[in-house]
């Protein structure tokens, strides 16, 4: 009988733990994009790769020739 006073105040405790953790949660924002989650699985990486701008290899080649550095 004795044990009820250590665990309901205990488990009490660990509730509130959860409630508040999961009221911050709720206040940063992780909860706010719920399908982007979803539909960034289906995605590949390398498919950013080809959709991104092409760089300026021009600019490039003279940077690499005017430090002495060659490009990859």
């Amino acid at each position: 009988m004795m044990d009820y006073f250590y665990l309901i105040p205990v488990a009490l405790l660990m509730g509130a733990v959860g409630l508040g953790a999961f009221l911050w949660s709720l206040r940063s924002g992780q909860y706010e994009d719920l399908d982007g989650a979803a539909e960034r699985i289906l995605f590949d990486e390398d498919d950013a790769l080809l959709t991104a701008e092409p760089k300026d290899t021009a600019a490039d080649a003279k940077i690499a020739v005017s430090t002495g550095k060659r490009s990859k």
